[in-house]
Parts: C-alpha cells; structure tokens; sequence
C-alpha cells in the first residue's frame, strides 16, 4: 500500500504482523533496553525488520537502525528514510541520499480525532477546509488525515533542520480527487532558521512540502519526499 504513494527512487516496506525480537541486532536489543510495555517491543522490533527489507532492496546489508536525537532513526550514511506504526502496521522508507534529501512517513487509525486532539492540531483555515471536505467526502476521516500529513511532513523537515515544528508551523490543503496534499510552513513560526544545520553545506529546508495521502477503512497513510 506504501508503494502506491511513494515514487520509484524510495523503497519501502511494511507488515501487518510482528516479528520476533530476535530479529533485532545486539545494539537495537541494547537499545530497546528495559522497555517493560508489550507494544512498544513489538513496534521497536517490527518496524526496523521493515527497515532492513527496505535497505536492502536499495542494496544496503543489514544494519542497526538506532533512535538518535528526538527519537528519529539514524540511518547509514548516504542513506535517508523515516519509519512509522499504527496498530496493526508498521513500515519503513528509504532512498539514497544522492536520489532523494529526505523521506516522510506516518500510518494512523482511520478514525477522528478526539476533540480536544484536533483543536490543538488544526490552523483556523484548515478546520474551514475539514468542514467542506468532510461535507463532501464524508467516508474520510479528514482530521486525522491531516494530523497524519503534519507527522510526515515533520519527519522529513526535522533530519534536515535538526529544529522542532509544531502543529501549527504547517498548514496543510488537501485535493481529495488526486490523492495529494501540500504542506506550507508558516513565515516567522517554528522555521525561523530552518536549514541551519551546524556544519553542513545543505541547503535551507524549503518551506512548501508535496505529499500524497492513502487511505483504507482501518488506516491512513501520508509520504513526503524532498528532492535534492
């Protein structure tokens, strides 16, 4: 299903079943430590199981995918991607660096937004737009959609500005009929000094993000992805 929403230049993999923890390598199991909650082990292992299926059909051997700041998955060099799990599914994406500068992904429960969730993610323009989208196309849970665009947009900006964004630092406009949405980062919000990265010759982040969204009656799923 994720494949359907990414280009050709990102591999991508995804299970609706968990694996043993001994797919993990010693420095994941390491990593993973004393996690006592049953569903976090199942997400932490399966999801980096998708990891290495992805890597390796861009010809990357197995290796140890690892949290790094803020959670994020470290990836080997020359490689980017981004990871997600919802109940029921997880996945990974990845492409070379030279191909794609960054990838985000993120799976939900299609099913609305708690109340009180959905005022603290939403923009006064979007919840106009929800109202005339849920109006129109009411079999989609559009306010959970957007919350799942929001996260791949932020996962594709955060390895690239090393910076938070807030929900409100995005406003994001979907066209149901292609299956796509775009992200525009708000002027003077949480991207005051994206692509600022110490040390690096990148580019600043750009601040209008293309995605394209999927959607089943049990998930929804939403892919990013930057070019260089």
């Amino acid at each position: 299903m994720l494949e359907l929403i990414l280009p050709a230049a990102v591999a991508c993999a995804e299970s609706f079943v968990d694996v043993s923890e001994s797919t993990l390598l010693p420095a994941e199991l390491e990593a993973l430590g004393g996690a006592r909650h049953d569903r976090r082990r199942r997400e932490f292992t399966t999801v980096r199981h998708c990891a290495r299926r992805a890597l390796a059909e861009i010809g990357v051997p197995p290796v140890a995918v690892l949290p790094g700041e803020r959670g994020a998955p470290v990836w080997p060099r020359g490689v980017v991607g981004s990871m997600t799990h919802s109940p029921g599914y997880r996945a990974a994406a990845v492409a070379r660096s030279t191909d794609v500068r960054a990838v985000g992904i993120d799976a939900e429960p299609h099913e609305a937004l708690p109340r009180r969730v959905r005022g603290a993610v939403t923009r006064p323009e979007e919840r106009e737009r929800l109202a005339a989208l849920g109006t129109d196309r009411p079999q989609v849970h559009w306010d959970r959609l957007l919350f799942c665009a929001k996260e791949a947009v932020y996962k594709a900006w955060f390895p690239m500005t090393g910076r938070r964004l807030g929900f409100a630092d995005a406003s994001v406009a979907f066209d149901p009929a292609a299956g796509t949405f775009r992200a525009q980062i708000v002027e003077g919000a949480g991207a005051a000094g994206a692509g600022e990265r110490t040390g690096t010759a990148e580019p600043p982040a750009p601040l209008l993000y293309e995605g394209r969204w999927a959607a089943t009656p049990e998930l929804l799923l939403a892919a990013v992805v930057v070019l260089p």
